[in-house]
């Protein structure tokens, strides 16, 4: 090394970190193999440039390491020499997961010394809590279970997978509709991991060749959480879904749910009419059941009696008479709807049309003086007439019952100090003009709002630029002429002709309004 450079890093300040904790916010801006082979970690964000503790100021292939990843994520960064115990330290926090599990892992090793066959144990020792678990609990894989539950919550991750992949486990977490892998675990365990999540579950622990769904709750900082677990035989062995129900996080208001102030308008018109049926359409995961409750939520529960149908019962609604179907049983969606008939309700929610009789019911529901809130499968809002008819649903019947359609789609939205501003350039303007050559100039306005679109950019607390997301709608309401023409030729192409001629917003013009108004990357706009 120069001399050069050996004053260079003389002039390094010190850090004592003194046991502060880093937020995983913080330690996402470098990845953990890099911090552990060059003995660096990310230890703040100050005035918007990375502070970089090192153990080693000398090391110059550490230094390029750094700021070859600060190029990267185009941030400035600042470097303090801290000790091997803080770097450690830091570590620790990288790994608190991984740490927890191992020292459980250690406490295992122990109490096998004198077992014979773990599952066996696990069986044995913790068959408590079927229906209401807690999540701490003294057996080393009731542990490791909670740990894994626990840390998923706080990272607010929406699913847990728990998988074999041979000579050992993967966990992953889905966060913001992306899976990330939190740590590995040995094969060994895997059997007990499993049969611990059976017990909780309410599962068979001898049924491994078909898949199994169940559930649990379990008490969190004052309030229940639910999760949802699915089994499914794979190669080598039975892999773990666990869906984390939060309701703090699940039931919305309508007006917290990301609508533009028309859309707004049409979803509280049809909810307040007193019959008809009420469609929301999209994929899995794409935020239909949040729609769904936020519905439920606004409608008259005193006066009215609002009766669901639902597979599974994800949050409990007050004032709704929820019920969830059993298909094994016979309880199906076609013979719950018949039930609930008989019932004389008001409102009825079916968690999903997706048969013909199904379908037949809920028409006949709406016809009948009931308002009917569903979701049924279709890429976009202007299918759901098309797919009706291909049920077997005779239009006629159709149009005079639907009477709102909404599509959606999740999104990532933007940090509040993770975005730029970015000229509407030629090759911008190009992509808008394409999306919106079908839409007549005068609704054109709604849209194009600025000269000025925002992108994602790395901040202080987003290594990615963005943080959760919200949903993209398109909906349309049946009028008149939207009747005449479902009777006449209710395919996809002469429906979002006509509904396009009228306004309607598709949702990657509602997606375009969001991103010129700053709350998600232009990115995003493709992506849908």
């Amino acid at each position: 090394m120069d001399d050069n450079l050996q004053d260079e890093a003389r002039r390094i300040p010190e850090r004592n970190l003194q046991g502060k904790k880093i937020s995983p916010d913080i330690l996402k801006y470098i990845p953990l193999e890099s911090a552990e082979y060059y003995r660096f970690a990310p230890i703040g964000i100050k005035d918007n440039a990375l502070e970089v503790g090192i153990v080693d100021p000398d090391n110059t292939e550490a230094r390029n390491a750094i700021s070859f990843i600060a190029d990267k994520l185009g941030l400035p960064f600042k470097l303090f020499q801290i000790s091997p115990e803080d770097f450690h330290a830091v570590l620790d926090d990288y790994k608190n997961l991984t740490s927890e599990v191992s020292k459980v892992l250690g406490e295992l090793d122990s109490e096998l010394a004198g077992e014979g066959n773990l599952t066996e144990s696990v069986v044995k020792n913790m068959t408590g809590g079927a229906e209401d678990i807690a999540l701490v609990e003294d057996a080393p894989v009731t542990k490791i279970v909670a740990v894994i539950i626990r840390h998923a919550i706080d990272g607010n991750a929406s699913d847990i997978h728990i998988e074999p992949i041979g000579d050992r486990v993967r966990v992953r977490f889905r966060v913001d509709g992306a899976l990330y892998t939190s740590l590995y675990l040995p094969a060994s365990i895997y059997d007990s991991i499993v049969a611990r999540i059976k017990i909780i579950a309410s599962l068979k622990l001898d049924e491994k060749r078909k898949p199994q769904d169940g559930r649990f709750s379990a008490p969190l900082d004052g309030r229940k959480v639910d999760f949802r677990i699915s089994t499914l035989p794979s190669y080598y062995g039975e892999k773990i879904a666990i869906r984390i129900l939060d309701a703090e996080k699940g039931v919305k208001r309508i007006d917290d749910l990301s609508l533009e102030v028309n859309h707004l308008e049409i979803v509280k018109r049809a909810i307040k009419k007193p019959y008809g049926l009420i469609l929301i359409t999209g994929p899995t995961g794409s935020g239909k059941s949040t729609t769904l409750y936020a519905m439920l939520n606004e409608l008259d529960r005193e006066r009215y009696n609002v009766v669901s149908l639902e597979d599974p019962v994800e949050y409990s609604v007050q004032g709704v008479n929820q019920s969830q179907v059993r298909p094994e049983i016979g309880y199906t969606f076609a013979n719950g709807l018949r039930s609930i008939l008989r019932q004389d309700p008001d409102m009825i929610m079916v968690g999903e049309i997706r048969d013909r009789e199904t379908a037949e019911l809920a028409i006949q529901a709406a016809l009948t003086g009931h308002l009917v809130l569903s979701t049924l499968h279709t890429n976009n809002a202007v299918g759901v007439v098309p797919r009706l008819v291909d049920m077997g649903i005779d239009p006629y019947l159709i149009a005079p019952t639907l009477i709102l359609a909404v599509a959606q789609r999740l999104v990532r939205t933007l940090c509040p100090d993770s975005k730029e501003l970015v000229t509407v350039d030629t090759g911008i303007k190009a992509i808008i003009d394409k999306q919106l050559e079908d839409l007549p100039e005068k609704f054109r306005g709604q849209i194009m709002a600025s000269s000025e679109v925002y992108h994602a950019k790395v901040g202080p607390l987003c290594p990615g630029g963005t943080r959760g997301r919200m949903a993209v709608f398109e909906m349309f309401e049946v009028d008149k002429d939207l009747e005449a023409l479902i009777l006449r030729e209710p395919t996809d192409f002469s429906i979002n002709k006509l509904l396009r001629s009228k306004g309607m917003l598709t949702m990657r013009d509602d997606a375009l309004i969001k991103a010129f108004k700053g709350l998600i990357p232009f990115e995003e706009v493709a992506s849908i």
